[in-house]
């Protein structure tokens, strides 16, 4: 039986540095799709380049950095780039179907299921949905950043089998290869952790946004959401159904946990968090590894003006983000019990439940400060 897979091409991937779509690029992963396709799989691609793919036919001398001027230039790359896909994909008689995404259709409930509802239709029609930001009328305080996190998140939201992230770069490395022979490829990962974060550098080309640093934390997402993730390199006729196969030329992460219920992957990635939640050692403890609700006693700040219902940040005392929750209080509520015992809290402030978070309605993240990876 097929799988449902979510595939990843960045920007890099499809056009020159020096800027402008490169066709025989487009129609080698077109091909690469194609395969997959008649194979039996289901296949989303999420794509970056419609800004990389218009500057220049704007006259623009390099990628431009002014938002007006990115968002003229994805006007015109964004029409570039569906064109090249259709063509490349008529050979083997399959449609391209773009849609146009940006943060809120994902934090919006209701968005967030006509999505699904539009792309479960194209998949039944044999289609291959072709997503990418709609950066016309995104801004930087809602972009995605490369697609990255975007890809992930439509995995989730899909419920993907796999989520097979392309770039230039053939998997992740203890340090840049470029730069350090000595470097090894990990092959797998099993737990994210901080020590990953480390070795993944900043960004690689001037045509695109995002370095093995963006592509950890859609792995983290997809990981998180249940879907396993692979980050690599596929330049080769075949590479892709290898990537696919588990023989790819890159690192895979891998996905213990079970895909999240509809409300918790809501919270976990979706949701715009109104606030923060300053926890000490013993609650961050309790939350992530002894499956515990958040109760005042554990509390030790709150950051934001948030109401009960709301989506709160959970930070440890060192700043670390925890994870995220549904709060029962409202800001001025936690800092008014905060340290206190359940006892005292109830006696301070009226609130529907005593706990703060309750486990159900938590989600935490996944990085930790042991290492785990395995090369």
């Amino acid at each position: 039986m097929g799988k449902r897979i979510v595939v990843k091409i960045g920007s890099s991937s499809l056009t020159s540095e020096q800027g402008g779509l490169n066709r025989d690029r487009v129609k080698f992963f077109a091909d690469e799709l194609a395969s997959l396709h008649r194979s039996g799989h289901q296949v989303l691609l999420v794509t970056s380049g419609a800004i990389a793919a218009g500057f220049r036919r704007l006259g623009y001398a390099s990628r431009p950095k002014l938002v007006h001027e990115k968002q003229a230039a994805a006007s015109v790359g964004q029409a570039l780039l569906m064109q090249a896909y259709q063509e490349a994909l008529d050979a083997s008689g399959i449609a391209a179907a773009q849609i146009l995404l940006t943060r809120p259709d994902f934090s919006n409930r209701g968005r967030a299921q006509n999505a699904t509802r539009t792309i479960e239709e194209l998949l039944k029609q044999h289609a291959i949905p072709v997503i990418n930001e709609n950066d016309t009328v995104a801004v930087d305080e809602i972009k995605f950043g490369e697609n990255d996190s975007l890809s992930a998140l439509v995995a989730n939201l899909v419920k993907a089998d796999g989520l097979y992230i392309l770039t230039d770069m053939d998997g992740l490395y203890t340090g840049d290869p470029r730069k350090t022979p000595e470097a090894s490829r990990i092959e797998h990962v099993e737990t994210l952790t901080e020590e990953l974060y480390r070795m993944a550098g900043g960004a690689g080309s001037s045509v695109g946004t995002g370095g093995m640093r963006s592509k950890l934390e859609a792995a983290r997402i997809a990981m998180q959401g249940g879907v396993p993730a692979f980050v690599g390199r596929v330049s080769d006729p075949g590479d892709l159904q290898a990537a696919v196969a588990g023989q790819g030329k890159g690192t895979y992460f891998a996905s213990s946990l079970h895909s999240l219920s509809a409300k918790k992957h809501w919270v976990g990635f979706l949701s715009d968090p109104q606030g923060r939640v300053v926890v000490d050692d013993g609650a961050g403890d309790a939350l992530l590894n002894r499956g515990r609700s958040l109760l005042p006693a554990g509390v030790t700040a709150a950051e934001g003006d948030f109401h009960p219902g709301e989506v709160v940040e959970v930070v440890g005392a060192d700043g670390r983000v925890l994870g995220r929750g549904v709060t029962n209080y409202a800001a001025w509520q936690i800092i008014a019990v905060a340290g206190l015992s359940t006892e005292e809290a109830r006696k301070r402030v009226e609130v529907g439940r005593i706990e703060v978070i309750h486990r159900d309605e938590w989600v935490a993240s996944t990085i930790v400060k042991e290492a785990h990876a395995h090369e």
